[in-house]
């Protein structure tokens, strides 16, 4: 068994003296482990740091097995994330989001959005829209997607303002005024045109959003809380944003 692919690196661990057990999120084949040889070492240990994207041609007798990578960089830009903590809460939080999903399942939608994260993870506005529409994907790609394309109650299509804690879908203006306390904010970026610029407050409202359907069908089944990872990325990437504002 043979394929090559493109993947961003997740996260290693140490196997033996000289080698890794390297974790990538592939374009094709989505989440896949295998033995890097020598990616304990000076040479690769550059290369397989999380965030940096890079080529792989995995190897294996058969498909069940582990198997071997061999890794070339293609943007090692790991190095460069360092001096700002929200970059380094943000790759530490994807990686984690991306290990939800099962591996060597495809999902080519997760992996693009991932690499368009890190990508802008110099631009902290950016970034924080970017972090919140993965998790939306993710809840998709796991099959607890949110119907955010018209009223549950009325099934207009504007002035969509509100989402149903119950049901995961959105609520207008007008149907969830009764009930507004009861339900959560929709923040406009999340609508299908995108909205204009987030605020503060959308950026917030789109984190408890993602955060308490991320909690509900992932996490609290396994008795298990959202990581702190993503706690701090909010905070350092509303710190950034302020800065630059």
């Amino acid at each position: 068994m043979e394929w090559t692919d493109i993947g961003i690196v997740l996260g290693t661990r140490r196997h033996g003296e000289a080698n890794a057990i390297l974790e990538l999120m592939t374009r094709e084949h989505g989440r896949h482990l295998g033995l890097v040889r020598g990616g304990a070492g000076s040479r690769l240990k550059p290369v397989l740091q999380a965030g940096n994207t890079v080529s792989a041609t995995w190897r294996a007798r058969l498909d069940e097995h582990l198997g071997h990578f061999v890794v070339e960089g293609i943007d090692l830009r790991a190095a460069a994330l360092l001096p700002a903590a929200h970059a380094v809460y943000g790759v530490t939080h994807l990686a984690a989001l991306c290990r939800l999903l099962p591996e060597r399942d495809p999902h080519e939608s997760v992996f693009e959005l991932l690499d368009a994260a890190l990508g802008r993870l110099g631009d902290p506005a950016a970034v924080a829209v970017l972090v919140a529409r993965f998790e939306l994907t993710l809840l998709a790609e796991l099959g607890f997607g949110l119907d955010l394309s018209t009223c549950a109650a009325t099934g207009e299509l504007l002035d969509l303002v509100y989402v149903s804690p119950k049901s995961g879908r959105a609520v207008s203006r007008a149907a969830g005024a009764p009930w507004h306390d009861r339900l959560l904010a929709l923040p406009a970026f999340f609508g299908a045109d995108g909205g204009p610029q987030p605020s503060a407050d959308d950026l917030a409202a789109a984190f408890a959003l993602t955060g308490f359907f991320l909690d509900r069908h992932l996490y609290a089944p396994h008795g298990t809380a959202l990581p702190d990872a993503r706690a701090q990325f909010i905070v350092a990437v509303t710190r950034a944003i302020a800065k630059v504002a």
